[in-house]
């Protein structure tokens, strides 16, 4: 039996288009921030690494918060669009102040970074990303739609991910340099970042689960109609720690992230200490990121010939382990097109697995609804704000870490052996380390075939019941 289709292909491409929105902050934040901090304000990595995690710390408790009160909200436009409208306007917001640090005591300046780095994480980009993520369970309850929202929206996330790689150096002197030139580049995506979400959010529109109950089988419908009583957030989180797939399919987020978090924080400075030219980070992103957008496109087709997306990531991660020790070689001898061809090949295995991550969550969430009768979107949906989020701030951290451990000082050119050491190992050895432990959790995250059994053995009973 075929699924019923729910959106146009312009809804897919504007749900896509908000995570070019989101992307224009985070990438921004997540591959610059610390360069900026270092250079143009002239802070200190260890101090800025331990603001980052304290900030986390906040930042792990709000995502789970903003989950439950998105699932208690009641409006004309749903329950997501309104959090994914309104919270990007202090996403913006804080993107731009926190680009802005003024001239004041170090002391000051820490203070002030702590508090809108933390406001664009704990607060506004959290209510934002967990509205943009649940969204793709609310306006289709089609699986293979899914998928396609899901290798879309990352296609915008890679590309605007690229545009940012390639540009942003070159803006920040186009701009006037330094710290100037730094508060006009933020402007400029913050703004842009308005523009595209608010056109995301008003070119879909959710479905309730009681209009999609009438296209389901009919031991689904039984299953799928909503719970009439109203979910705490207490039971929530029992809920959630009720479903192994949330324990692995939020491990497979934090880890997956954390390592973007450190890849991408320590790419500029690799690229200038080690490989001795910091344009190259434009080169490897365009070899990183184009290879994702390919893959992308044909992922839905890949599922489909896999039969589980549990399947086919499991093998793609295997070829990103074998590519990363291929780049590993190729870096200690600072052989280029060995360094390119591999990124290439390694980032092409590994995009299946971006664009499949919400989907994922998707049919994680439709277990809990199988098992236990409710609908829990927008906490089980906390997992993908968390893994971005936490893992992507304690990946930005450990770079903070590291570079000082390895005796990185931003104010001078040449940086000592220990430091230069330090940047290779995050950037050529962790990939290999993080690849191993994304395939254990893709291996043990079975929640589609948990789904097909429920399925059948309660299509059966209803059979046998008749």
């Amino acid at each position: 039996m075929n699924e019923k289709k729910y959106l146009k292909w312009y809804q897919k491409v504007a749900y896509g288009s908000g995570d070019m929105a989101s992307n224009c902050g985070y990438a921004l934040i997540s591959s610059f921030m610390l360069l900026y901090l270092t250079t143009a304000v002239g802070l200190n990595s260890l101090v800025i690494g331990n603001l980052m995690m304290a900030s986390k710390l906040l930042d792990g408790v709000s995502d789970i918060f903003f989950g439950g009160m998105m699932d208690k909200t009641k409006s004309k436009m749903g329950q997501a669009r309104p959090w994914m409208l309104f919270g990007q306007i202090g996403v913006s917001a804080s993107l731009f102040l926190v680009f802005a640090i003024p001239s004041m005591s170090e002391t000051m300046q820490y203070a002030y970074f702590f508090v809108f780095y933390t406001a664009f994480n704990a607060i506004f980009y959290t209510a934002n990303s967990i509205a943009y993520s649940s969204l793709a369970a609310k306006i289709t309850k089609n699986g293979q739609e899914r998928v396609q929202l899901g290798s879309i929206r990352f296609i915008f996330a890679t590309f605007t991910t690229l545009v940012v790689s390639y540009n942003v150096m070159g803006l920040v002197e186009r701009f006037g340099g330094g710290a100037k030139g730094w508060r006009m580049v933020a402007l400029v995506f913050a703004v842009i970042a308005l523009v595209v979400n608010t056109f995301s959010v008003l070119m879909v529109k959710e479905v309730p689960d009681e209009d999609a109950a009438a296209e389901q089988k009919p031991a689904e419908s039984e299953q799928k109609q909503p719970a009439s009583e109203k979910v705490s957030f207490g039971q929530s989180l029992k809920l959630l720690l009720k479903n192994p797939y949330y324990i692995l399919i939020l491990g497979l987020y934090l880890v997956n992230y954390v390592y973007s978090g450190i890849t991408q924080g320590v790419g500029i400075f690799f690229m200038t200490y080690y490989m001795g030219d910091p344009a190259l980070l434009g080169t490897f992103s365009l070899v990183s990121l184009v290879p994702v957008m390919l893959i992308l496109m044909v992922t839905p087709a890949l599922v489909k010939k896999f039969g589980t997306m549990r399947k086919m990531n499991l093998y793609a991660r295997i070829v990103t382990i074998l590519m990363g020790i291929l780049f590993l070689v190729g870096a200690l001898n600072k052989n280029l097109p060995v360094m390119l061809i591999a990124a290439f090949f390694r980032n092409m295995a590994g995009g299946p697995l971006t664009g499949t991550l919400n989907a994922l969550v998707a049919e994680t969430s439709d277990y809990t609804y199988r098992t236990q009768k409710v609908r829990i979107d927008g906490v089980m949906f906390s997992c993908s704000s968390i893994g971005v989020k936490l893992g992507g701030g304690i990946g930005s951290a450990v770079v903070g870490w590291l570079l000082a451990i390895g005796g990185f000082d931003g104010t001078v050119d040449i940086q000592p052996a220990s430091a230069v050491n330090m940047i290779f190992f995050m950037y050529a050895v962790i990939p290999i380390i993080f690849g191993l432990f994304m395939a254990l959790l893709i291996y043990l995250l079975k929640v589609e075939d948990a789904n097909r059994k429920w399925d059948s053995e309660h299509a059966a009973a209803e059979g046998g019941a008749e």
